[in-house]
């Protein structure tokens, strides 16, 4: 009975970029400070204060969308999204609602022995909230992530299994690492993401009714919160029972989805055009000139050329440090390169616990 069901899923994917400073103001943007010591009164919203865009933000979110194969903006443009909540001190967030840098794109993911194309929306630039953290009854609020640059990736929902969201979370977690645009690290929140998900009979084009999972922080997080997720609803349907529109989040110590809010009307967050940020044409030999690297999958292609067997060419792109380490190797035979790299030296690597660094 269960094999009559599809999954629909769609990613919301959070990218903290690794830029020197926030993206509207000149306050350096760094993880590992001490809490609320990288503040700026224009993060906070201070009346009188004025955002200024963060060009290395611009360029590395072209760079993405170069990545993903996407038509880019001309024009950069900067909306308000209102909402009050405890970690979003201006009770509003400068995002690019109306006119995302980067829109209809694809990504390549493999699945089970197959390759499938993955369409991506759109990609916009935003502003990270502060930081909460939960203790017994009490939250703390760490401001220094409060304006910290994000880039929002929004996928289709043309993901069918828990198997695929992975392998596309991977997927852009490596092309963000390779461009350098960010560290995409889940467990540290540079990487987050959301899940979208719903259930229909096989044969029907109307979607089921739509569950979000916010914040998974890993992939193993993400594939159990999947399916559990799809098994919930496969019963409810099988049962007749009704399936309510709702936000949840993950409990690891259950492993299993639990209710945060429900959903009853989509949230009007009153966009409008940020007054106080002027609309940038961007040239279009500004554009061309921003080159980026080679990418995952080209790296790929290049080693298999050099004969390099598929398990050492997986091992190297799904490791940076390991790409750019054998890149830098100044010996001709490129396959006795990369035997030498996995029997000598990451056996070494490991015996003196000394990770490979570039």
């Amino acid at each position: 009975m269960i094999k009559n069901f599809e999954l629909i899923i769609g990613i919301e994917i959070h990218l903290e970029i690794n830029s020197k400073t926030k993206m509207f103001s000149a306050i350096e943007n760094s993880f590992d400070a001490e809490p609320n010591t990288l503040i700026s009164p224009i993060d906070l919203g201070y009346p009188g204060t004025l955002p200024t865009i963060n060009k290395e933000v611009v360029i590395k979110a072209i760079k993405l969308a170069k990545a993903l194969n996407m038509e880019i903006d001309h024009e950069l443009h900067f909306d308000r999204k209102n909402y009050f909540y405890t970690d979003l001190p201006k009770g509003y967030q400068i995002t690019q609602q109306f006119r995302p840098i980067g829109k209809n794109g694809t990504i390549t993911i493999s699945s089970n022995g197959q390759t499938k194309q993955i369409p991506i929306e759109r990609i916009h630039i935003e502003e990270d909230t502060a930081r909460q953290q939960h203790q017994g009854e009490q939250t703390l609020i760490n401001y220094n992530r409060a304006g910290v640059p994000l880039i929002e990736i929004v996928s289709y929902p043309n993901i069918r299994s828990a198997e695929e969201a992975v392998q596309y979370i991977e997927e852009i977690q490596k092309i963000a690492k390779f461009l350098d645009i960010s560290d995409a690290i889940m467990a540290k929140g540079s990487l987050r993401a959301d899940i979208n998900l719903s259930v229909r009979m096989l044969g029907t084009n109307k979607y089921g009714t739509r569950v979000e999972i916010k914040n998974l922080n890993s992939l193993n997080n993400v594939k159990t919160a999947i399916e559990y997720e799809y098994n919930l609803h496969v019963q409810k349907i099988i049962r007749g029972e009704e399936i309510e529109q709702e936000t949840k989040n993950f409990d690891e110590s259950l492993l299993q989805t639990v209710s945060m809010r429900k959903k009853t009307d989509a949230v009007d967050y009153k966009y409008f055009p940020d007054p106080n940020i002027p609309i940038i044409v961007l040239d279009q030999k500004w554009i061309d000139d921003i080159k980026i690297n080679e990418l995952p999958q080209e790296m790929k292609q290049r080693f298999l050329s050099f004969g390099v067997p598929e398990n050492y060419c997986n091992q190297i792109i799904n490791n940076i440090d390991y790409a750019r380490f054998i890149d830098q190797i100044q010996y001709h035979d490129i396959f006795q390169s990369v035997k030498i790299f996995f029997s000598e030296i990451i056996p070494l690597e490991k015996k003196l616990n000394q990770k490979i660094s570039s």
